[in-house]
C-alpha cells in the first residue's frame, strides 16, 4: 500500500524516457538542454531516438536529465537531503507540493552556471590538492623491460 502511495507522489512514475525527453526538446530544444546539461548526445547530431538510446545505457546521464526534468521542467521544489540522495526515479514529492510551469531558461544563464561551476571548481582545486604530483609519480618514468 506504501509504494502505491510513493509512486503515485512521483511525477516520473509512468513517464517513458523517450516521452519526458520529446516534452523537454519541444520546449527547450537541443541546444538549450546541452548549455545546462552538457551531455554530447544532445550537441553531436541530435535526434530524439540516439538521445534516449544513450540515456538508456549511460546511467548518470539518464538521472541527470530526470532530475532536470523534475527540477526545471516540472519546476518542482528543490527535494531535501534525503530524497537528493536517491535516484530521481524513486524520490518522492510531498503531497503539499505539485508541479508548476517550465523554468525560463536562456543560453546567457546557462554560460553564466558554467563561469559559475567553474570558478567554484578552480577555488576547489586550490585549496585541496587531490592530484598526485607528476614529479612524484613513482611510475612517471618507469619503462617497460617488455621487449616485442
Amino acid at each position: 500500500m506504501n509504494d502505491e502511495i510513493n509512486y503515485r507522489n512521483n511525477p516520473l512514475h509512468g513517464v517513458r524516457l523517450k516521452k519526458l525527453l520529446i516534452e523537454m526538446v519541444d520546449h527547450y530544444g537541443f541546444e538549450i538542454l546541452f548549455a545546462y546539461l552538457n551531455i554530447n548526445c544532445f550537441k553531436t547530431n541530435p535526434s530524439i531516438d540516439s538521445s534516449v538510446k544513450f540515456l538508456k545505457k549511460t546511467d548518470w546521464a539518464r538521472e541527470k536529465i530526470e532530475a532536470f526534468y523534475l527540477y526545471k521542467f516540472k519546476n518542482l521544489p528543490r527535494a531535501s537531503s534525503e530524497q537528493f540522495s536517491l535516484p530521481p526515479r524513486d524520490r518522492i514529492i510531498p503531497e503539499d507540493q505539485s508541479s508548476g510551469e517550465p523554468a525560463e531558461l536562456s543560453l546567457e544563464d546557462a554560460e553564466r552556471l558554467r563561469e559559475k561551476r567553474e570558478a567554484k571548481s578552480a577555488e576547489w582545486n586550490q585549496g585541496k590538492r587531490h592530484r598526485p604530483n607528476k614529479d612524484i609519480n613513482p611510475w612517471a618514468n618507469r619503462k617497460s623491460k617488455a621487449k616485442y
